[in-house]
């Protein structure tokens, strides 16, 4: 059977950042930059997705296209005789699937807010009771469940109509209503009273606020580790995608393109929340209850807050939506591929499993709390599997594979990557990923482990 490809570029580009925005760039890169002391994070943040992420992007997307293949098989049609390369491929599968695990309980809170926004819910009500609704919403499993398989069910129903006429179409349409909302969301952000503030601190690098966050060294650490993991490389969920695209531009062209589309998002998404906190009070550091607990103490209390509230978080259910068609989209390829199933099968069964092994998750905030290791509830645990341990192993091997002379080789990853039309990747740069490249990714590693 002919294996199905993307209908356009732009296609190939909205889901591939599609799959890399979501939410760590609207949820953990805004408020890393407040915990981090704003602007100077910001900078070295893009020095570090130029110099990490785009190369190991190049290299999985590199992989997919080279070989036509999902992750596993990529491995075994590329890899030498003997060697075993094509187990890292089990491994970026199960990783697929372990995010899902969690990231479709997150998404789930994401509907869950835009349809409480939208509905008035969070209309007449004091900010003390704003904590209440999130702590509601998370006592209850019937509430969280219903969100989580709107989720699960939307993303897999659009994933079986195919790539050409599921995914891609409706992350077009998605895609281009993310932007449109942001850019909204980022002009009115803009017109409140108060709200420079906020684009100084988080724009203007200051020596001082970085002194506050912790130090220099601090602040790069976070930095490079935020660029690291924002486009998702390492556990083949951007490979698939190399799979389906032509070879009319080359890689570093598309990868640069990808995280530029990514970075926008995130950095919107700061415009939008910053100059808001300024504006109403409320400290912009405050962690991952920015986004549940803080803005909408601000929405409350802002001029037409319900349509702000509405709009910010379907922007959060369209960013979080995507990433989990896309990942979805992985998955089901990976049971064609390894099983050869059909994609009717693949749905199915890919579904049903999605649904009952993110139950934990979901559960772990009401009927299963008492789970734990050390202090990190189920989706922690779960979050640090893929964050700390998946993705950065997994861009290690990546990374030796395309340019070791034991994997795929130097020679191979550098004619698919300046195969087309762009921007070509040097062959000098070639020893940066080889000796200083792999050094990097390790400390992003150990950071993760004892931070």
């Amino acid at each position: 059977m002919k294996r199905e490809g993307f209908s356009s570029r732009l296609g190939f580009i909205l889901v591939s950042a599609g799959c890399a925005i979501g939410i760590g760039n609207v949820w953990k890169f805004p408020f890393l930059a407040g915990q981090n002391g704003g602007g100077l994070f910001v900078i070295i943040y893009l020095l570090f997705l130029l110099i990490i992420g785009v190369p190991i992007l190049t290299m999985e997307l590199a992989v997919g296209r080279a070989s036509g293949k999902s992750i596993y098989q990529a491995y075994r049609k590329l890899e030498k005789p003997g060697t075993k390369w094509h187990l890292h491929g089990r491994i970026a599968n199960i990783g697929c699937i372990v995010l899902m695990m969690y990231y479709t309980t997150v998404s789930g809170w994401m509907l869950d807010y835009a349809f409480k926004f939208a509905s008035g819910q969070f209309r007449h009500i004091t900010t003390q009771q704003v904590d209440t609704i999130f702590d509601k919403m998370l006592a209850s499993p019937l509430e969280m469940v219903l969100a989580m398989g709107i989720t699960i069910i939307a993303g897999f129903v659009i994933c079986s109509f195919g790539l050409q006429n599921g995914v891609e179409k409706m992350t077009k349409v998605m895609m281009g209503l993310l932007l449109s909302i942001i850019i909204i969301l980022a002009l009115h952000s803009f017109a409140l009273k108060g709200g420079n503030a906020g684009f100084k601190f988080y724009l203007m690098p200051s020596l001082q606020n970085v002194k506050k966050a912790g130090g220099l060294g601090h602040v790069i650490m976070a930095a490079m580790s935020q660029a690291f993991f924002t486009l998702s490389v390492g556990m083949g969920s951007m490979e698939i995608f190399g799979s389906y695209m032509s070879k009319k531009q080359t890689l570093l062209s598309e990868s640069i393109t990808i995280a530029s589309l990514d970075t926008f998002v995130a950095i919107m998404s700061g415009l939008i929340i910053f100059p808001a906190c300024f504006a109403f009070g409320v400290a912009p550091d405050s962690g991952p209850s920015l986004i549940f607990v803080t803005l909408p103490r601000v929405f409350i209390n802002m001029k037409f807050g319900q349509i702000w509230g509405t709009l910010f978080f379907v922007f959060m259910t369209f960013a979080s939506f995507t990433t989990v068609m896309a990942v979805f989209e992985n998955i089901i390829a990976s049971f064609m591929d390894n099983f050869n199933w059909t994609r009717k099968k693949a749905t199915i069964i890919s579904g049903i499993s999605i649904f009952l092994l993110s139950l934990p998750c979901l559960l772990g905030y009401n009927a299963l709390s008492f789970v734990t290791i050390g202090s990190k509830n189920i989706l922690d645990m779960e979050d640090f599997l893929v964050s700390n341990l998946i993705l950065p192993i997994g861009s290690v091997i990546f990374l030796l594979f395309c340019v070791s002379r034991y994997g795929w080789g130097q020679d191979n990853y550098l004619n698919e990557v300046n195969t087309g039309k762009g921007i070509k990747l040097k062959r000098w740069m070639l020893p940066y990923f080889r000796y200083i490249l792999p050094v990097l990714i390790i400390i992003v590693f150990i950071q993760g482990l004892i931070g």
